[in-house]
């Protein structure tokens, strides 16, 4: 796979108290991804990235929400969440720390 490409399939990680529980009880990682990005350039980016080995990967469409803001109204974007699990005996640290 193109090295340039798996660098920017993972936008973002999203850290929220449902990422930590799922984190902790089912070893589940949750990203923002490209919205055409597939389950094996998510999984390498995933391992080139973080030093992990993946077990499943997992993926939902968030839709897009209708906001109004003084009178007018707009959209946002549609986006893409993936589930990244790893095998037993990995983890990732996004705080930082020993």
């Amino acid at each position: 796979m193109n090295q340039e490409r798996l660098l920017q399939v993972l936008v973002e990680p999203k850290l929220s108290e449902k990422g930590a529980r799922v984190a902790d009880q089912h070893r589940q990682y949750m990203f923002r991804v490209l919205n055409d990005a597939t389950k094996p350039e998510i999984k390498a980016a995933v391992e080139q990235l973080f030093k992990v080995e993946v077990e499943d990967v997992t993926t939902s469409t968030v839709r897009a929400r209708v906001r109004r803001f003084r009178g007018r109204v707009g959209t946002r974007g549609e986006w893409k969440k993936a589930f990244v699990k790893l095998k037993e005996g990995f983890e990732i640290n996004f705080v930082g720390g020993e």
